[in-house]
């Protein structure tokens, strides 16, 4: 049966054009007042320098419009995008996945002013991520460049890519939850705050952030907002501000934290044996069933993400909330090459709806879409380190796709040693038997194998 097209909830803010959704197809919808851009977008997708920069798009025939079933279909223009294999947002990016998302905006908008074109805005999340690449998917915020014209975007680049950036950088904090909470970005008032003096002498902090938070204090101050009207800005230094900040970007480090998990993979509890039982299960699993799209849940740096890619699998989505980890995951994924994608995610407190209506942004679990999920040496992150109940995180973590591979670490094991030696032992029902009876109500368990002599046992199962 014929889907019916789906309006995106979160693409309402362009009055010109909606993205919208039939089947497995991504379409944008352009509207007649639009229709400039329209064109505009069709010459800027025949120029190579700035295409590779773009997500895949084309121009429907009139033949796949009459398939949309618009009302009024003679007074719409249509593109199809390529479909982003699962959609992610900056709050759940690492520090180099978003460097990397900053230093694609800014090449592109450099390459069209270079050809007499302009971005309207510079949120980030206009990018999305092919796994290890980056690519610009909001092509209705091209514009023609008008002479002189300031950069309309340059707070929202600023909040959005260049000041959680700093912040990692120069203060060594975590933007992710921050940026969790403001749909913005990391408000540059805010910032300068917490910024010293001494970074002042960085002529970049000190003009997009130190700079454009006073005059933005003045502007409000006063009500005057129309001071810059008479004033023109030359392209020649309009392309020095955009080339000056990849050249900044380029040179900013994550400030040295201890990592939490990042060395889990190559100091574990397992010795070579054990490590090699454990590969051979999931190798030996994921050679059985072909998975297209893997969740694998506490993917520290991707050591098991790859045994996966490996072993037959088309792609992975990996979640841990230690960000050091995660960085390196995104940088072996980039590498390597690899269908990988580490987000940030901390499962007690995931990426929620928000935005207008709470539809703007999806939540993680409006993008569920897994055909498998691998939740190795995990469950007791949740059970007894976050004290959630044995029983609601079977039932979670079987309800995120219809079969996978389970890793029950019992309670004898040193890392859970380790977790209840403070708060002591106040889970009697945590054990491997009742365990496994919770997975049998809620799944079929169609293998398992112990694989320590801790009594580490992975188990497979299927809905």
């Amino acid at each position: 049966m014929m889907k019916k097209l789906t309006i995106d909830d979160g693409s309402f803010r362009d009055p010109d054009a909606r993205v919208a959704y039939l089947n497995d197809s991504v379409y944008r919808i352009v509207y007649p007042n639009g229709f400039r851009k329209f064109e505009l977008i069709k010459k800027v997708l025949q120029i190579k320098s700035i295409a590779e920069y773009l997500i895949d798009t084309v121009e429907i025939d009139k033949e796949e419009l009459r398939l949309l079933e618009l009302e009024n279909d003679e007074n719409v223009k249509v593109f199809k995008h390529k479909k982003i294999d699962y959609i992610s947002y900056p709050y759940e990016w690492s520090f180099h996945r978003l460097k990397d998302a900053a230093l694609h905006h800014l090449n592109l908008h450099i390459n069209l002013l270079k050809n007499d074109a302009t971005l309207i805005d510079a949120y980030s999340y206009n990018i999305q991520f092919n796994n290890y690449s980056p690519i610009f998917i909001d092509l209705m915020s091209i514009k023609e460049y008008s002479e002189g014209e300031f950069w309309t975007g340059h707070k929202q680049f600023c909040e959005s890519f260049l000041n959680p950036l700093v912040l990692k950088s120069k203060l060594g904090i975590n933007y992710n939850n921050w940026f969790k909470g403001n749909l913005e970005g990391i408000d540059t008032g805010e910032l300068s705050k917490l910024l010293k003096f001494r970074h002042m002498f960085s002529w970049n902090i000190f003009y997009n952030i130190f700079l454009l938070n006073y005059f933005e204090k003045k502007y409000k101050k006063s009500g005057d907002l129309k001071i810059t009207k008479n004033k023109k800005l030359k392209k020649n230094y309009y392309l020095s501000i955009l080339t000056n900040l990849v050249n900044f970007i380029q040179s900013l480090k994550p400030k040295k934290e201890a990592s939490v998990w990042g060395e889990y993979s190559r100091d574990n509890t397992y010795n070579e044996e054990e490590r090699k039982n454990k590969y051979d299960f999931i190798s030996n699993y994921f050679n059985k069933i072909k998975s297209n799209k893997v969740l694998d849940l506490g993917c520290n740096n991707g050591e098991y993400s790859k045994l996966a890619l490996n072993s037959g699998c088309k792609s992975v989505i990996g979640l841990d909330y230690d960000l050091n980890a995660i960085d390196e995951a995104y940088l072996i994924s980039k590498k390597e090459k690899l269908n990988f994608l580490p987000l940030y995610f901390d499962v007690s407190n995931p990426s929620s709806n928000i935005g207008w209506y709470q539809k703007e942004r999806k939540g993680f679990m409006e993008r569920l879409n897994f055909d498998s999920v691998m939740a190795l040496a995990f469950e007791h992150h949740l059970a007894i380190a976050k004290n959630i109940p044995l029983e609601d995180v079977v039932k979670w973590i079987t309800s995120l796709a219809p079969k996978g591979i389970i890793e029950f670490v019992p309670k004898n094991d040193s890392t859970i040693q380790s977790m209840i030696k403070l708060k002591g032992d106040i889970f009697p029902n945590y054990n491997l038997e009742n365990f496994k009876k919770l997975l049998s109500n809620t799944a079929r368990i169609t293998s398992e194998k112990t694989v320590s002599k801790s009594g580490r046992t992975l188990f497979s199962f299927e809905k």
